[in-house]
């Protein structure tokens, strides 16, 4: 038998050789039947009849039937020839129907295709262009047949290359891909030559084509083993930028580069700043040093020249006289005439005599009945705390950072009002490090590099893993009863009523329908005489790179399409692959699309629940031993749910900070004169008090908030009591030590005596408070939720701090007095000590250090000068550091450090190919239905140069600039292809009781008779308003399928909303950003996205009948977080300068319009709040809204540092700036270094060991540097400028000190004068003399002392204002 059959196929060969090619003649004719060596196939493959004959004159009906379907054959009726019978021209007709459903946005591509086969198929001169190779015997209805099952067709490569070019660039608008790539089989778009194009075409295993055609393409004039008679054909291919001759139009720019005009590339983002060819910034940094230095030694310079001309001039005015200063040194202090002091000095004299008698009487009121002051404060602090039992914590990242007014805020609810939520991802990146991969030699696709990670035992146990996940079950308390994944899911294909199938899963084994089956199915195959085995490689190769096939090209003939109907694109199911080697990805991607609900659906919470599991699983599975991946994985939930982790595990951080703080603020307060009294000048319950007002006002200020609905967040829960911890434990430090420090005068009462200090020192408390409380309610003014929410609590906070410092701490203090009086333990109240408290004023330790040392070194005249120029350098150096800040907060710093989303971030940045979808969306104001309207909107044939889709493929043609990947899909485009008569996807019943309707392409012809729109005349295929109306809901409600590609339901069903009269209110067009990596390059891509889309809308807006105020938007769902740093740098200035505004005026104000000492003020917090963006900038502290909430709260912590300071230089009496300021610093200095500076440090160094890289970085980090900072120009530079550049002395107070001494003194000399009366008496006896001489002895002494006490007790309280 093997002879026979050998025989027979020796014979066919030679009667097949012997056939002439001659003009005139035809190789086959008429359909014999089905190929018998094809199985299954997506179109019955029926085959022609071997026919060596002349070819045939058409007439009539067969002649109108050519040319509809090859007019390149038509000569005229009576004129015409060819090769094919009615039979052959319709199942042409219909096999290039299929193909110009993907090719008719581009005519004259169409054209070529067809123009090749119908010259194959019906050519008069078929036999010059066709060799048999192959034929069988075909048996229908019992007759036998030689039919043609192979042949060669001869082309010549001039015509081969043109027609591929004319085909090469056409897209598929729903995919954004090229139509090439599922016409080129495994080669794809990227690697599809003429040859290859071809050949698939060629392909019978493709289920497209019923036999095989071996397309032999021979260069023009080479006739080298060419049969004889054989000539290539050579007929002229149009090119895409040619109308066609039966009218199409040229094809657009989107699909043909030659249509394209001349379009100047985008302009490159502005460069850096230069100036003299270096970095400009640097430059002006520079020269504002060098200026700065020279204005100051030239100050330096000119202060020299006056004290030596002072010194030449040795003679001492009358008005003169030597006094001494505290340190026993000689000064000169002139006398003060009346008519000197100005109006300013009276203010601010009369200010600050004013503030404080007001203080010293509410304070002696405080004092006086301490416990009812304590019961209605808590009753106060009570009832505004009563609010937190309705407080609102908002967690959503969308609420804290994105206004609701923010253009990206509106355009999120514009598309998710009209369109469904982007849908919730949950994904699992899978990679297997350390196996081996191999070469596989495939029969089809020759020598393949396959990963170790792309191997059938992983495909395996990722399809036992991404089924297990789909199989998840839970009970749902919402939905009452049990819930799966179709209850979520996103099912784009049947969103009605899923099953598990429909579900959008993507990932690798979907190219086998998710079946174990399919990827087990091997089978032998036949390819150029070499026979060999095909299996899942086969098939992987070929669906990679054509996912858009339902069968492959294999004798296995699986479809590559997922199981809910879909296609997987490749960069959606692997990733870390190079120029297109697929099978050689480095991860798998496996993604579970959920519906995106409000969170007020009830099945929102039901995605959540279905997340949970998810979760569980994949961290149970990670768990297992017998595990073979390396994976990532996230969750929607994750995000949130990392950060509420995280939080909750660093309380226990923030609480040990307390601690921390308040162990040191009880041991700082106390006074210790003596081991034996420690328990009784202790000051623990004093500092649990502090402590206990700061708790209070915070939760006062966020029950008040809560009781109006204005909700909190964490930042505020972690960020607030620091703040007003700083600000409070500063007020208790100056108030307590001033206490301490103060004697009480004879006769004084204890309330008054606190009283009295309070009066001392609460207007410089106020001065920083009401400072700190407008700084913050001004800052209220931001756009950020999160910023504005933090101002408002803060504000509220700073001022409910104050009021109760003013009232619950002085009657604490009133009453820890009493027991320190009583020589009463702390904590031990019934136990006395018999040791009595000195009676002299307790300094401390600190208080002498920088009045004997600190202050004389930092002040001597070498080592200001040292310090104004180091300073100096550190502002216009920060000042450059700042201009190089990075802006930006990438999102996996929002997540701790053992969190498993860093894995997840880390593996998204490396593997994935694609950036995130951005959607191009259209307002309402704009007419699709008109022609004019189709053509500002679509990019195929006969459409605006410069269309919506159109602008955005110019964009993706520079994708290093536009930030866009791949072109926008166009529901427009796709609607015309799907009316275009060429194709069978718009087609009405022409019987049955749907005569009329919209038939379905998967219909018979039969009873689908009538096409719904007619062939144009001019080749551009638009629908009338009416056609455009009645059919678009059709196309966007029908199902893709073989028969018609281009349905729009899943890719368009819910991309078009019409209101109830049909007008079209919203759109959108998808596209994909390129990968996005930081948050530097998300902002840029948003501010691209958005210049491109403002620019489309000015050109739709000048179509007639468009409205003034219709625009196209961006949306991406990543934009409400990101569009704050476009715009964060002015916002955050703005901010700061609100708050800076408030420490100006009132410094002025409550000093007395005193504008140095606000100027001086203002430029010290300015110069901490540059020095703090400088160091930033050294210690990779981004730029953002967490940032800007610190360094609002750097500028209330500066007012700290800096007012008390300025305060107290202001209002002191010493003669020289230098002596004032070794005052301020000592007196002031050391309690605002023990109050806010060893404050804050131990509590901020403690959060160095929080999980959360949050607080590492903008709590740990930035605070520490703002407390370094701010201690470093409050102790050490202010002190040095007050020095040189401070106010003169208040001419009012020395006026007013002036005329108290002299009061004194005269009533000293009243008194000299009664005793020489005394003395001068004649009438008394000598022993009454005697007496009276005795007394006239100890009374010049004991009368003399209320006065000295007197005098003493007055100039005190002038220096204390």
């Amino acid at each position: 038998m093997v002879h026979v059959a050998a025989l027979i196929t020796f014979l066919t060969f030679m009667v097949l050789s012997e056939a002439l090619h001659e003009p005139g003649f035809c190789a086959f004719y008429e359909e014999c039947g089905r190929n018998p060596s094809l199985g299954e196939t997506l179109i019955p493959p029926i085959v022609p009849c071997l026919n060596y004959s002349r070819a045939r004159a058409i007439t009539g009906e067969h002649y109108r039937k050519l040319k509809a379907v090859c007019p390149i054959l038509d000569r005229g009726e009576g004129n015409t020839f060819a090769c094919c019978s009615i039979k052959q021209l319709t199942s042409l007709e219909m096999s290039l129907t299929l193909s110009k459903a993907v090719l008719v946005r581009c005519p004259s591509c169409a054209e070529n295709f067809a123009h090749l086969h119908c010259i194959n198929t019906c050519s008069p001169n078929q036999t010059q262009t066709v060799n048999i190779t192959k034929v069988m015997n075909v048996t229908t209805l019992g007759k036998t047949r030689e039919a043609v099952v192979g042949y060669q067709a001869f082309i010549s490569t001039s015509f081969a290359d043109a027609a591929f070019q004319s085909c090469k660039n056409v897209r598929i608008p729903a995919t954004g891909g090229f139509a090439i790539s599922t016409m080129c089989g495994r080669y794809g778009a990227k690697l599809c030559t003429p040859q290859r194009w071809y050949d698939f075409q060629g392909d019978s295993s493709n289920g497209l084509a019923p036999l095989d055609i071996d397309f032999q393409l021979i260069k023009d004039g080479d006739t080298a083993g060419l049969p004889e008679g054989v000539i290539p054909y050579n007929g002229r291919a149009l090119k895409c930028n040619e109308t066609t001759p039966t009218g199409g139009q040229v094809c657009s720019c989107q699909d043909c580069q030659e249509s394209c005009p001349s379009v100047p590339p985008p302009a490159l983002p502005p460069g850096p700043f230069r100036l003299l060819g270096t970095d400009g910034f640097l430059v002006i940094s520079i020269v504002l040093l060098c200026l700065l230095i020279f204005v100051f030694l030239f100050y330096l310079f000119v202060c020299w020249l006056v004290v030596y001309q002072k010194r030449k001039n040795k003679e001492k005015t009358t008005h003169q006289r030597k006094i001494k200063d505290q340190n026993s040194n000689d000064v000169t202090q002139r006398v003060i005439n009346p008519s000197e002091v100005t109006w300013l000095d009276r203010n601010s004299l009369a200010a600050q005599a004013f503030l404080s008698l007001q203080f010293q009487h509410w304070g002696t009121l405080m004092a006086s009945y301490p416990l009812t002051v304590l019961l209605l404060s808590a009753v106060v602090v009570s009832v505004l705390s009563a609010g937190l039992k309705s407080i609102e914590l908002t967690t959503d990242p969308v609420e804290l950072w994105s206004a609701p007014n923010s253009r990206a805020r509106q355009e999120k609810d514009f598309h998710d009002s009209y369109f469904d939520p982007f849908f919730r991802t949950n994904q699992l990146i899978l990679t297997a490090p350390g196996r081996k991969g191999h070469i596989y030699d495939s029969l089809l696709f020759g020598q393949q590099n396959f990963s170790g990670l792309v191997s059938k035992d992983l495909i395996t146990e990722l399809l036992e893993l991404q089924k297990q996940i789909q199989n998840i079950t839970f009970w749902s308390e919402d939905l009452n009863r049990t819930a799966s994944l179709k209850d979520v899911c996103f099912a784009p294909l049947n969103p009605s009523n899923p099953s598990l199938t429909d579900c959008a899963v993507n990932s690798l084994p979907q190219y086998f329908q998710n079946s174990l089956d399919n990827i087990n199915a091997k089978v032998n195959m036949t390819e150029l005489g070499v026979t060999k085995e095909v299996d899942w490689r086969d098939h992987l190769i070929y669906c990679l790179n054509s996912p858009l096939s339902f069968k492959d090209i294999t004798d296995l003939g699986m479809s590559c399409m997922a199981d809910y109907g879909a296609p997987v694109f490749p960069f959606l199911a692997v990733g870390g692959y190079e120029n297109d080697d697929f099978t050689n990805a480095e991860a798998f991607i496996l993604t579970f699309s959920l519906n995106n609900y409000a969170r007020n659906n009830p099945k929102f919470r039901v995605a959540m629940q279905w997340e949970k599991h998810f979760l569980k699983i994949v961290q149970d599975y990670q768990k297992s031993p017998d595990y073979n991946f390396t994976f990532a994985y996230m969750a929607e939930r994750s995000l949130e749910d990392e950060i509420n982790r995280t939080t909750a595990e660093d309380i226990p951080i923030f609480m040990i900070s307390y601690a921390v703080i308040f162990v040191y603020i009880a041991v700082a307060l106390g006074e210790y004169s003596s081991w034996k009294r420690i328990l009784v000048d202790s000051k623990f319950l004093v500092g649990l008090g502090g402590i206990l007002v700061v708790a209070c006002s915070v939760l006062a200020s966020m029950g008040f908030y809560s009781w109006i609905g204005i909700p909190s967040s964490l930042v505020i829960l972690q960020v607030v009591p620091f703040l007003v911890l700083a600000v409070g434990a500063d007020n208790i430090f100056i108030f307590v030590l001033e206490y301490q420090r103060d004697v009480r005068r004879p006769g004084e009462k204890r309330e008054e005596h606190i009283g009295r200090v309070l009066g001392n020192v609460a207007p410089s408390m106020l001065l920083c408070s009401l400072s700190e409380s407008v700084c913050f309610f001004l800052g209220a003014l931001s756009t950020m939720p999160a910023v504005k929410t933090f101002a408002l609590y803060a504000a509220l906070a700073v001022l409910m701090d104050f009021i109760l410092q003013m009232t619950a701490f002085v009657a604490l203090l009133s009453l820890d007095a009493r027991r320190q009086d009583n020589n009463r333990c702390e904590l031990l109240c019934c136990v006395k000590v018999s040791t009595q408290r000195p009676n002299k004023p307790n300094e401390g330790l600190l208080l002498p250090f920088m009045r004997k040392y600190y202050a004389p070194v930092l002040l001597h005249r070498y080592t200001r000068i040292i310090v104004m120029l180091v300073f100096i350098f550190m502002l216009c150096g920060s000042l450059f550091l700042m201009f190089n800040v990075t802006v930006g907060l990438d999102q996996e710093l929002a997540m701790p450090q053992d969190s498993y989303m860093l894995r997840y971030f880390q593996y998204l940045y490396k593997y994935f190919e694609v950036g995130v979808p951005v959607y191009f969306v259209t307002k309402r104001g704009f007419n699709f239905t008109t022609v004019e309207g189709m053509n500002a909107a679509c990019s195929s044939v006969g459409c605006d140069q410069f269309s919506l889709t159109q602008k955005i493929q110019y964009a993706t043609s520079y994708p290093d600039l536009s930030y866009l990947a791949i072109p926008a899909n166009s529901w427009v485009d796709d609607f015309i292809d799907w009316l275009n008569p060429g194709s069978k996807c718009c087609r009405l019943y022409t019987l049955g009781p749907n005569a009329g309707q919209f038939c379905p392409a998967n219909q018979s012809a039969f009873l689908c008779g009538r096409k719904c729109m007619a062939v144009p005349p001019n080749g551009v295929l638009r629908p009338s308003v009416e056609q455009f109306n009645r059919f678009l809901p059709d196309f966007l409600g029908n199902r893709p399928d073989l028969q018609c590609p281009k349905g729009g339901l899943g890719a368009y069903d819910k991309a078009v909303v019409k209101d109830e009269s049909g007008e079209i209110i919203a759109s959108r067009f998808m596209a994909y950003h390129t990968p996005l990596t930081n948050s530097q390059e998300f902002t840029a891509a948003l501010q691209m996205a958005r210049e491109l889309a403002h620019n489309i809308t000015m050109g739709m807006r000048k179509i007639n009948g468009t409205s003034e105020d219709f625009e196209v938007f961006p949306y991406t769902v990543t934009n409400v977080f990101y569009e704050q740093y476009l715009t964060i740098v002015p916002e955050g200035l703005f901010n700061i300068s609100l708050c800076l505004l408030p420490t100006f005026v009132v410094c002025c104000l409550l000093l007395g319009l005193d504008l140095l000492s606000g100027l001086l003020n203002l430029l010290t917090i300015i110069m901490i709040i540059v020095d703090t963006v400088g160091v930033m900038t050294l210690w990779n502290i981004h730029y953002n809204a967490v940032a800007l909430i610190n360094l609002v709260t750097a500028v209330g912590i500066s007012v700290e540092f800096v007012s008390h300071m300025t305060r107290t230089f202001a209002l002191s009496t010493k003669p020289t700036r230098v002596e004032r300021a070794k005052e301020a610093t000592a007196t002031m200095g050391s309690a605002v270094f023990a109050g806010v500076a060893m404050t804050n440090l131990p509590g901020i160094l403690v959060l160095a060991f929080a999980k959360a890289q949050l607080i590492q970085i903008f709590f740990f980090r930035l605070n520490l540097v703002i407390t370094l900072l701010g201690m470093a120009h409050g102790l050490i530079f202010l002190p040095v400028l007050l020095s040189y550049f401070g106010p003169g002395v208040n001419k009012a107070v020395l006026l007013q000190l002036q005329q108290a001494k002299e009061k004194a003194r005269q009533g000293l000399e009243m008194k000299n004068s009664m005793r020489e009366f005394y003395d001068n008496l004649s009438y008394e006896d000598n022993e009454i003399k005697q007496d009276l001489g005795l007394n006239t002895t100890h009374g010049p002494t004991d009368t003399s002392r209320p006065s000295q006490v007197t005098e003493n007790h007055k100039e005190e309280r002038i220096d204390k204002f």
